[in-house]
């Protein structure tokens, strides 16, 4: 899928702290005398300041978010990834936005919010649906996308907004101490393998790639040999949901969802993009009421989509509960 807002094309547009040039400069003389102090310590230890690769992704709140996020964004870009444990979207893209960051050796940082303990948060950057990324860089806020997306159009964005942080503001990032105390130590104990582990880590591995087709079919492959594992039930309706959105075009959909109100193809294609963004409930509602105003094999296909959609999200989900009473009001 395209998500919303995947570009930075709108960031050069800001009012500046200081003149491009100026600020390049600046950055570019903050890195040589980076480099020149590390050649005269003779590159024996980190230099002051140097952070853990475990302080480059943090949880933030509404109390900590002056400290945590505008005070330090005069240092490095923020990027704000707004998510809930309900949300499925979530667990996909967090993962890889926090691998990233690690990757990008303190150029940039991660903060994590939790929508449903930050409502104010929420609201003041007027979200309408979750997984949401914005980043801040010099105080100054910035929508990234809405959604989830292939893992190179990610990388490509967040090299655009540390291109921007550099050029823009003189902004270098964070030094990053990779031999950091109890760095090892905290990384967390490996369980012991299950029968299933290889095929599930396999599945991760191609979505993480955006080999959707891939992550399919080892989900597939594990559940031909144990069809109620639950981790490949809920992966294989995510990958496949993500399969069906990803050559989408949204606003298409969305015209002709709105457009044709009774055609079950528009209404499913719709839902399948509402919750991809976040919006559980109305891709639930959507094809509660497309049920209502259908009949035959056209309701059927509309209700087996809700069925699927239902598994996306986790049947404990008190959402699919009362969507789930909704449809059999609608049937019976």
């Amino acid at each position: 899928m395209q998500p919303r807002n995947m570009s930075m094309s709108g960031v050069v547009d800001l009012a500046a702290v200081k003149a491009a040039g100026e600020a390049k400069a600046k950055a570019e003389q903050a890195r040589a005398e980076a480099a020149r102090q590390a050649a005269q310590g003779g590159g024996a230890g980190p230099a002051a300041g140097a952070v853990p690769p475990s302080a480059l992704v943090f949880d933030v709140d509404e109390a900590g978010f002056e400290r945590d996020v505008l005070q330090l964004s005069a240092e490095v870009p923020v990027v704000l990834d707004f998510w809930a444990e309900w949300c499925q979207p979530c667990k996909q893209l967090s993962p890889l936005l926090e691998r990233l960051t690690v990757e990008a050796n303190g150029r940039l940082v991660l903060a994590k919010v939790d929508v449903d303990a930050n409502q104010m948060l929420m609201q003041q950057f007027q979200i309408q649906g979750i997984p949401a990324v914005f980043a801040v860089v010099a105080g100054q806020v910035l929508p990234l996308f809405q959604g989830v997306a292939p893992e190179q159009q990610i990388r490509d964005t967040l090299a655009q907004l540390v291109q921007v942080a550099e050029e823009r503001f003189g902004i270098i990032g964070l030094e990053v101490d990779a031999n950091a105390e109890g760095a090892a130590e905290s990384a967390p104990a490996e369980a012991p393998a299950g029968p299933h582990d290889a095929l599930l880590e396999a599945a991760v591995v191609a979505l993480d790639a955006g080999d959707l087709g891939g992550a399919v079919q080892a989900y597939k492959n594990v559940l031909a040999d144990d069809p109620g594992n639950t981790e490949a039930k809920l992966g294989l309706a995510q990958a496949e949901l993500l399969a069906r959105v990803q050559h989408m075009n949204p606003q298409a959909v969305r015209a002709a969802a709105a457009e044709n109100p009774r055609d079950p193809a528009a209404q499913i294609a719709a839902a399948d993009l509402d919750l991809v963004g976040g919006h559980v409930e109305d891709a639930f509602g959507r094809l509660v009421d497309t049920v209502k105003v259908t009949f035959g094999d056209d309701r059927d296909a509309v209700r087996l989509r809700l069925l699927e959609l239902f598994e996306v999200i986790g049947a404990d989900d008190p959402r699919v509960t009362a969507a789930r009473t909704a449809l059999a009001r609608v049937l019976f």
